[in-house]
């Protein structure tokens, strides 16, 4: 056993090493006063200030925060209701062919899923820009949002809503005071989730972005293939940094919420 817990460590160290090292690596040099990510020369925050100068970069920015922000607010609403509905349905066939319905698109290629909204939005006439990506956002978001309140609407004890209904709980009142609280955990995961996809989000987004809009990962994308520029590694440092302050919110939300459950126990 012991030998199976150390041959684990060292896997999922070079695991970790593997997904991490290039990451740091960008990083590392984003903080360079060179030109190049091939000497690094000294330290220096000019490349970091320069992001923040640029007026058009801080717009980008902007968008890609309001649009990862009300992604993750619509898709959470739609997903917890459609898992709620999900769960009531009383046909094992037809909640089997939901939830598989549900799993395909999580599963489908961003690029078929982005040229997919491309060809929809050119035919019903949604001028590409801001509306196309949120919408496009908020398709992609509502399965994840699914699947992580299913599991604790399926754990939860179908006693307590027959309990509710016992002492003359309204239907609103069993959604507000039973069902949300209980898969509240859930709700949030779904919400963090939503918001780190929509945040790196590129496949799906290049598609349907418009001339005056644009967002964080598309620019990088743009600035990349115009050369090596070491402003893209402070962009992408900060999108780094940002997608792990929302992982570390989400843990430290849901620990909370998992201490106080305890405590009421």
């Amino acid at each position: 056993m012991n030998k199976l817990s150390a041959s684990a460590k060292v896997y999922l160290t070079i695991v970790f090493i593997v997904l991490y090292a290039p990451i740091f690596y960008l990083i590392f040099y984003s903080f360079n006063s060179g030109g190049s990510m091939n000497n690094f020369e000294s330290f220096t925050l000019e490349h970091y200030q320069a992001v923040f100068e640029d007026s058009r970069l801080l717009v980008i920015l902007i968008n890609t925060v309001i649009v990862a922000l009300l992604s993750a607010l619509i898709s959470t609403i739609i997903g917890t209701l459609g898992a709620i509905g999900i769960v009531t349905v009383k046909d094992s066939k037809m909640r089997n062919t939901l939830l598989s319905l549900n799993n395909v698109l999580i599963v489908s290629p961003d690029v078929i899923i982005g040229a997919s909204f491309l060809i929809l939005f050119t035919m019903v006439g949604i001028k590409l820009g801001f509306a196309s990506v949120l919408l496009a956002h908020v398709a992609f978001s509502v399965p994840i949002v699914v699947l992580m309140v299913l599991p604790k609407l399926l754990e939860m004890n179908k006693s307590l809503i027959d309990a509710a209904l016992d002492l003359g709980a309204t239907k609103k009142d069993i959604m507000m005071r039973v069902i949300l609280p209980y898969i509240q955990p859930g709700i949030f995961a779904g919400f963090f989730l939503a918001l780190t996809y929509s945040l790196d989000d590129f496949a799906v987004t290049f598609f349907v972005t418009g001339n005056g809009f644009s967002t964080l990962s598309v620019e990088i994308y743009s600035m990349a293939r115009a050369g090596i520029s070491l402003t893209v590694n402070a962009i992408s440092g900060l999108v780094f940094f940002v997608t792990v302050l929302v992982v570390v919110g989400y843990y430290f939300v849901t620990s909370r919420k998992s201490k106080r459950m305890e405590g009421q126990r």
